[in-house]
């Protein structure tokens, strides 16, 4: 059985000689715990260290209180630290989440590290912990190299559950001590060599296109991570995903069409897993405030669970697609082809900032002149290619700003966001007014049912549609 720990740790360096400064007195009314042990961490990556690529580290530890597998991932405020108990083969709940990432291949030991700990816990006057210092010395060997081997000392300062912030006192004790924050965040990037980045001959204009490809292409494979723990990151992955089309298609030109192949029709492909599952999550959430919303007696029969039931079925319908999807061959090829991209970028030629801001100029000509043409026309399907135009357009001075720090493409950006969200909502109506036609079809025919409330919920969604085309007509006439 798995379970999460969210670990929150700065580490600290120090040489051989440093003292560790007085700590019963850094929190008020707290006492010291000491205590050593030893360690041994075996981390497992595949050969070309795809996991670590991606802040991921994956290990064996053994020790007196610590033993049991452990799998860090990246967090907003610290790390998720997911663990299993010891075992000789990895956990098959550990193995499934990191297969993705893992790109399908088989792991491997990497590096062994092996640390002797002198741990210092502050506690607080109910025994519940405050904040965890430890000294490290630490010995490690690389599987590729097992005749080198690399020592140091480390201070690791760990957050107890309670705790915001290292303690001031503490802090300040620390460096006036010798100690200073460390450029390695964990014990292992210190052992492994550095991954490759931009190269140092690449243009501003590059540098920001690889930034921006970088930044969606860690959303996916976050998604993928927490996807595969049971989670619902979908509306992050599926933007990020379509992020990704949109510099293909508007900056596509810009790009080496032997490193860029099919991507579009497989981002598109996956997008589209993604959004079958988003839709009912929408649609479940805005129709069940809807109904809410109605005086009681206007809701006439099970209107709410009819509607829950049949979004949930197909949500469900739509999750097991998306988790086959993601054990398929062609999903691994996608994201294969992404991890490629992080270290090696699809440029073609030499790209400039000019070449930017022409091709976003373009992309936003394009969206005006369809939200011109559906506005004109009024067709739901006219408005849908609007707002995807809209989103490419935005996307694109969202990439191109800080080349030329511009004033104008951080306007467009947000001029093109309002757009997409207003002709979204516009979006997420029609398809009400869908999804009601035929609950309100199905209640007819059912017994002691009938459809006036969905027929009063579809006249509302018709009513808030045509708002949201007026606001967004409005707001073009700026």
């Amino acid at each position: 059985m798995m379970k999460d720990v969210l670990e929150r740790e700065s580490k600290w360096e120090v040489d051989w000689t440093f003292s560790l400064p007085r700590l019963d007195d850094v929190v008020a009314d707290s006492r010291v715990e000491e205590r050593s042990v030893e360690l041994t961490s075996i981390y497992f990556d595949t050969a070309d260290r795809d996991l670590f690529a991606h802040d991921l580290t994956l290990r064996r530890r053994e020790g007196e209180d610590e033993s049991g597998w452990q799998l860090k991932i990246p967090a907003a405020d610290g790390r998720v630290e997911v663990t299993a108990a010891v075992s000789e083969e990895l956990p098959s709940e550990l193995a499934e989440v990191v297969n993705g990432v893992a790109l399908g291949k088989p792991l491997r030991a990497i590096a062994n590290i092996h640390t002797v700990r002198h741990r210092h816990r502050l506690l607080d006057s109910n025994g519940e912990l405050i904040v965890e210092i430890d000294d490290d010395n630490v010995d490690t060997t690389r599987a590729d190299r097992p005749a080198q081997t690399l020592a140091w000392r480390e201070i690791e300062v760990e957050l107890g559950p309670r705790t915001k912030k290292i303690p001031a006192k503490l802090r300040d004790r620390l460096a006036a001590s010798g100690a200073h924050t460390s450029t390695y965040p964990s014990k292992l990037s210190r052992v492994l060599p550095e991954r490759a980045g931009v190269s140092d001959h690449a243009s501003a204009a590059e540098c920001a296109v690889h930034e921006y490809l970088n930044t969606q292409i860690d959303l996916i494979f976050a998604g993928d991570v927490e996807l595969r723990r049971g989670h619902e990151p979908i509306h992050d992955t599926r933007v990020a995903t379509r992020r990704l089309r949109s510099t293909l298609r508007v900056f596509g030109a810009l790009l080496d069409p032997s490193s860029v192949g099919e991507m579009d029709d497989e981002l598109k492909w996956y997008a589209t897993l993604l959004g079958d599952v988003r839709d009912c999550q929408v649609q479940r959430r805005r129709l069940a405030a809807e109904i809410a919303a109605l005086p009681p007696e206007l809701v006439l029969g099970p209107v709410a669970a009819r509607i829950d039931t049949t979004l949930l079925s197909r949500q469900l319908r739509s999750r097991k697609a998306l988790a086959e999807a993601m054990d398929s061959q062609r999903y691994l090829r996608l994201l294969a082809t992404l991890q490629t991209w992080k270290t090696h970028p699809p440029f073609g030629r030499r790209i400039r900032g000019g070449q930017l801001l022409r091709r976003a100029r373009r992309a936003a000509a394009k969206a005006d002149r369809r939200l011109a043409t559906a506005l004109h026309n009024r067709r739901p399907e006219s408005l849908h290619r609007a707002r995807k135009a809209a989103k490419r357009a935005r996307y694109a001075a969202e990439l191109h700003e800080p080349v030329r720090k511009s004033a104008r493409a951080r306007s467009n950006a947000k001029y093109y966001k309002k757009i997409q969200r207003i002709l979204g909502d516009y979006n997420d109506d029609v398809v009400s007014t869908e999804l009601l036609w035929r609950a309100a079809t199905a209640a007819g025919a059912a017994r002691d049912e009938n459809g006036f409330t969905y027929g009063l919920l579809y006249a509302n969604a018709m009513h808030d549609a045509d708002t949201a085309r007026q606001r967004v007509s409005a707001l073009a006439s700026d």
